[in-house]
């Protein structure tokens, strides 16, 4: 009679927890194609900033200038961006003088995340989504 119970009590447990996660899926999923859909070229346009030519010197002398396109989630966060400018050019700066004309020829993606991260550690409205180099002169 007791093993009948247990068998019992531990269906329904079973049978609540599945319904539970099934109905808990089903209320957090995106619901709509918005929200699920990626920005549009014109979306990231408006949310995008670019920034000046930043040019330096890198570690072993060679001279790199670059420009980038900083892609944001939203007005706010491209506004901050627009203000901090000055912070990207000396992050942009530190981050150069360590590495030499290969590391600039193959780790650009490695610096585009070096930047995103380092900068989203400075903003308070917002974030910034995406870091692209669009112009780059290695000398």
């Amino acid at each position: 009679m007791n093993a009948k119970l247990i068998i019992i009590i531990l269906s329904v447990v079973i049978i609540l927890g599945a319904g539970g996660y099934a109905a808990w899926s089903f209320f957090t999923s995106p619901t709509s194609e918005a929200e699920t859909k990626e920005p549009s070229a014109t979306e990231l346009a408006e949310h995008s900033v670019t920034t000046d030519e930043i040019t330096t010197n890198l570690k072993d002398g060679s001279i790199v200038r670059l420009q980038f396109q900083l892609i944001t989630d939203g007005e706010k966060a491209k506004e901050e961006v627009t203000a901090r400018q000055f912070q990207l050019k000396n992050v942009v700066i530190k981050e150069l003088t360590k590495m030499n004309k290969e590391d600039i020829e193959t780790g650009l993606t490695e610096l585009e995340d070096s930047l995103k991260k380092k900068l989203n550690e400075e903003m308070q409205e917002g974030k910034i989504d995406d870091v692209y180099t669009i112009n780059k002169v290695l000398q």
